[in-house]
């Protein structure tokens, strides 16, 4: 695999753990915050941390700002404003087995907005990739014995989370049209900041409907987290290497986030680790490495293009 794209793929990997972080932490934060506010402090930090990288650079490109308006508030509707509110919201009336059950979809939806905005068409290698490392997922999801899968109760807060995964799957496809000349940081910042705008009087409403309370020194470094590494640093690290391999690629890399998510419940609640664990990780390591590698036939194509 060649460097830029080995390096992409480190950069997709911390990315999905840093994020499956933040589905732990959605799940436990649901009675300090309510989603809307949680996903508003969430971009408000992350704003707030990029201000002193970001801001320079924008003021000096703000002509270059105000020609791409229109891109950059729709991945600031997708990627920040509504993507996390959907999924907080369904966190909040779901289980996290459900809810990362349902994540595992995002690849599916990636494909078909690639397809339907860019009449970009999966190849048979990343299809089968994808059946593969989804497998793997239902092998942990159902702790190895498939039945159990016919037993998930269905939740209120799962259509959310269904319904946030095609918007994911819209902001990976329009963030190759984002302004070339504008660094990873300063969009990533101005997507956060017009993402506050935007959830703002959301959010208002929202504390208006239910006062939000004081939180725990627990509850501020959940925040915290989410605002840096899994605001900040994951998705600085997603858009890069969405630049470098593509949206449909790189969508195939968010079954490692189950995985992820498994291993952070072993490690946090001393659960043990199984058969079925390694069956499902090395399932789903196959099919990430075989939707996402390039034959010499698809290497030489992009030579040509």
């Amino acid at each position: 695999m060649p460097r830029p794209r080995l390096f992409a793929f480190g950069l997709l990997v911390l990315a999905n753990l840093f994020w499956a972080g933040n589905w732990v932490l959605g799940r436990a934060l649901r009675d300090a915050f309510e989603p809307i506010g949680l996903n508003f402090w969430r971009w408000t930090i992350a704003a707030a941390v990029l201000a002193p990288f970001a801001c320079r650079g924008v003021l000096a490109r703000r002509a270059l700002v105000r020609g791409h308006v229109g891109i950059l508030l729709l991945l600031a509707l997708t990627g920040a404003a509504l993507y996390q509110s959907l999924v907080y919201l369904g966190l909040s009336s779901t289980t996290a087995v459900n809810g990362v059950l349902l994540n595992s979809s995002t690849p599916l939806f990636i494909l078909l907005c690639s397809w339907i905005m860019e009449r970009e068409r999966p190849t048979a290698r990343q299809v089968a990739g994808m059946l593969i490392s989804l497998s793997g997922i239902l092998v942990i999801v159902a702790r190895g014995d498939p039945g159990s899968l016919l037993a998930l109760e269905v939740h209120a807060g799962d259509a959310w989370i269904l319904l946030a995964m095609p918007i994911w799957g819209i902001y990976s496809v329009l963030l190759k049209r984002s302004p070339p000349g504008l660094g990873a940081l300063e969009t990533l910042f101005v997507i956060a900041a017009a993402g506050v705008v935007m959830l703002a009087p959301f959010y208002l409403w929202e504390a208006l409907r239910a006062p939000p309370g004081v939180p725990s020194l627990e509850a501020v470094g959940g925040i915290l987290y989410i605002g840096i590494a899994a605001s900040v640093i994951a998705f600085s690290f997603w858009n890069r290497a969405v630049e470098i391999v593509g949206a449909n690629a790189a969508g195939f890399t968010l079954h490692l986030l189950p995985a992820f998510g498994t291993v952070l419940a072993i490690l946090a609640l001393g659960e043990s680790f199984a058969i079925f664990h390694a069956l499902g990780f090395t399932l789903i390591f196959v099919g990430v490495v075989l939707a996402t590698a390039r034959s010499p036939g698809d290497r030489r194509s992009r030579l040509r293009a």
